[in-house]
């Protein structure tokens, strides 16, 4: 019978081997903290992109009642709400405009009216601070997808801004007049 010879220096070597050396704890404490000087300024840009994100929506929106009303050769609109700070997509079905009843419907919001409320947590304190759309509130695109004066009207649009702020930025949607087509500058 043959056994294998372990000499006891290599046996020594294991089992006083239990533990980390100092080079192997300072590799390791060395990478993460590069690892955490990489993630730590990302995180801090969420709430930049939240706020990029409720202009996003807005623009899209914008797009989508204009679109929409070029589909559907009817007049659309988009009415901001600053105090409430949330927008309605709406069909424009004369000259005068009831929210409750010429909401468009949008297939996944709970009560079925396509309302963007920008008070949620996905938009990181993004505020609609100042609109400049002929005057008031409402953006109005006719059956061709140009932008109008008012409900009903033909006078075309002198176009406008809405201005979206929130603590890490300021943005400014831009409708150019007779075309629709929508911009954004950033502020800050």
């Amino acid at each position: 019978m043959f056994h294998k010879r372990v000499s006891c220096s290599s046996a020594a070597r294991r089992l006083g081997r239990r533990g980390y050396t100092l080079i192997e704890v300072l590799i390791t404490v060395t990478i993460l903290g590069i690892a955490g000087a990489v993630v730590v300024p990302s995180m801090s840009g969420a709430n930049v992109l939240k706020v990029q994100a409720a202009v996003r929506s807005i623009v899209a929106d914008i797009t989508f009642a204009q679109m929409d009303a070029l589909g559907y050769q009817e007049p659309r609109g988009v009415v901001f709400d600053t105090d409430a700070n949330q927008y309605t997509l709406i069909q424009i079905t004369g000259a005068d405009i009831d929210l409750d009843a010429d909401a468009l419907y949008d297939p996944k919001g709970p009560d079925q009216r396509y309302v963007v409320n920008l008070n949620s947590a996905d938009f990181g304190g993004a505020v609609i601070t100042d609109l400049d759309l002929n005057g008031g509130d409402t953006l109005i695109f006719d059956e061709i997808g140009g932008p109008v004066a008012a409900a009903g009207s033909d006078e075309l649009s002198s176009g406008g801004s809405v201005t979206v702020s929130a603590p890490s930025g300021r943005f400014r949607i831009d409708i150019a007049p007779f075309t629709g087509r929508v911009t954004v500058v950033r502020l800050d």
